[in-house]
């Protein structure tokens, strides 16, 4: 059992100190959906706020947003599922504000 574990774990350092993966880190195509990731997030942890805060129109506008680039995410080559991922995610989030606004306010 360790020395699977032991070839696994050698695969993965291996896989993190190969140059491709040391290139991949320095492309934007990485760092640019790391850096987003703080749309959902905050989404997310505003979940428990008053949803009398909640903006209408900037959560429609971030569904829009977050729909536009889910698609652009997958219509690149390569395909960048880092982006596809957190505009995912920020989809489901703005959605419940926007669940939460209307319900709040109808």
């Amino acid at each position: 059992m360790s020395q699977a574990s032991g070839s696994i774990s050698n695969r993965i350092v291996q896989k993190l100190s190969s140059k491709e993966f040391r290139s991949y880190l320095m492309r934007y195509h990485f760092w640019g959906p790391v850096a987003n990731w703080g749309i959902p997030i905050a989404a997310i942890s505003d979940w428990k706020k008053d949803p009398d805060l909640i903006s209408g129109k900037m959560t429609l506008a971030l569904c829009l947003y977050s729909g536009l680039f889910m698609r652009f995410a997958l219509a690149v080559q390569p395909r960048n599922y880092l982006l596809f991922g957190c505009h995912f995610t920020n989809e489901i989030a703005q959605l419940v504000q926007g669940y939460r606004y209307i319900n709040y306010h109808k």
